[in-house]
């Protein structure tokens, strides 16, 4: 099938508007090519506050057309500080100012609602189709598709894209490695100040103990931070309420020696609907051979590479997989080139595999060292690996996904 044929709205059909379907419709539509969102939430999923936002994805949100638009609503942070647990002073700083490989780093504290309402706003009317969850997917003639939805109702297309999540539906269909524990669990929250914070716009980050945590500035007013751990049955019932939650995140600090202003922001904290959730990651090395696209179905997102959130990486890799996946097919549809469907979503996967198992791989490892409580390692994070790790976070973060 030639990508030419692809002519209409329903022909090609994004599961999940999220970060990765809203980007990758974008993208599209950037393009002239239209595309159908179905998300089985009644409304724009906001959850999970804010996430860190470097660099690639910069250059990925310009590619799009509203990254000035996010930088204004945002504070840069001009320095990542990552503090000893074993002293409390700062073991390694970065200057985020600083030029890299491409230029200066850039990196922001995004919130997610900010971010998705962005991405919608520049969507054409009608383009994402709300409370639309798919619950299977049928081949009927060899490309075309019938989705069957929660209602009962069926849709049929001819490229089908899944960005709906770790537990995608579209990732079953193409046959990757279900996601596996890390063994570690997180928590996060939002601190709003009305008259203005008063922290300076510096990332924070708080490691050893068996813990890791950071905190950010998104603007003047909020405050965003985040808390991994590896529970035990000690730590039973501490998610049975945000009160209680904050407790054990407050205790939990204050082993690690962190400043009386940073327990304050989590004092002051509304918390996730979600209190803890377990954090879990595809294995990287069964994406090396995995059909990350087959025929006319690929998949993006955390539906692709679900990571664990330790090089903040997980929403600026699924704006990378929008703009990548939007030109390549794109492109196709535009018939630009020679290629069909298939070869074109073959080319996005291609470009992608590879990023995926890097990225998975380095963060579940930069996970286990900075987490870890084992007096060796400690001793290598605070004296060396501080250093190479957040290097290895630059690097990462210094991607360039190309424009449309």
């Amino acid at each position: 099938m030639k990508l030419k044929e692809v002519a209409n709205a329903e022909d090609i059909v994004i599961v999940g508007a999220g970060i990765a379907g809203l980007a990758t419709a974008l993208g599209l539509h950037k393009k002239g090519v239209r595309s159908l969102v179905l998300e089985s939430s009644p409304e724009l999923r906001a959850s999970g506050f804010a996430f860190g936002t470097w660099k690639n994805a910069f250059r990925a949100l310009d590619a799009l057309g509203i990254g000035d638009r996010i930088r204004t609503e945002h504070v840069q942070a001009q320095a990542l500080r990552v503090f000893s647990p074993s002293t409390g002073e700062v073991a390694q700083e970065l200057d985020l100012t600083a030029p890299g490989k491409g230029g200066p780093h850039e990196i922001c504290c995004v919130k997610r609602d900010l971010l998705l309402r962005a991405l919608e706003e520049e969507l054409p009317r009608g383009t994402i189709q709300y409370a639309s969850k798919v619950v299977s997917v049928a081949e009927e003639d060899g490309t075309i598709k019938a989705l069957q939805l929660a209602d009962g109702s069926i849709l049929r297309t001819k490229v089908k894209i899944g960005c709906d999540g770790i537990n995608s539906v579209v990732a079953k269909l193409l046959g990757l490695a279900k996601p596996s524990y890390s063994g570690r669990s997180a928590t996060r929250g939002l601190a709003h100040y009305p008259e203005g914070h008063g922290f300076r716009p510096n990332f924070l980050q708080f490691n050893g103990h068996g813990f890791r945590s950071g905190m950010m500035p998104c603007n003047k007013t909020d405050i965003y931070w985040f808390f991994t751990f590896s529970p035990s049955d000690k730590d039973e019932g501490v998610d049975e309420s945000p009160a209680t939650m904050k407790q054990f995140v407050l205790s939990s600090l204050r082993g690690l020696k962190v400043p009386a202003e940073v327990l304050a922001v989590v004092e002051r904290s509304q918390m996730s609907d979600v209190l803890v959730a377990p954090l879990r990651f595809r294995p990287p090395l069964s994406l090396v051979t995995a059909s990350i696209s087959r025929g006319c179905v690929c998949v993006t997102g955390d539906a692709l590479h679900p990571m664990t959130p330790d090089l903040a990486q997980g929403g600026c890799s699924a704006l990378e997989d929008g703009v990548i996946l939007a030109r390549c097919l794109g492109d196709a549809v535009l018939g630009i080139g020679s290629h069909g469907v298939e070869d074109g979503l073959g080319e996005y996967a291609r470009i992608r595999r590879w990023r995926s198992v890097e990225l998975i791989g380095t963060a579940y490892l930069v996970g286990l060292v900075q987490q870890s409580d084992n007096a060796f390692v400690s001793f290598l994070r605070d004296r060396v690996l501080s250093g190479v790790l957040a290097r290895r976070l630059l690097k990462l973060a210094d991607y360039d996904c190309g424009t449309l």
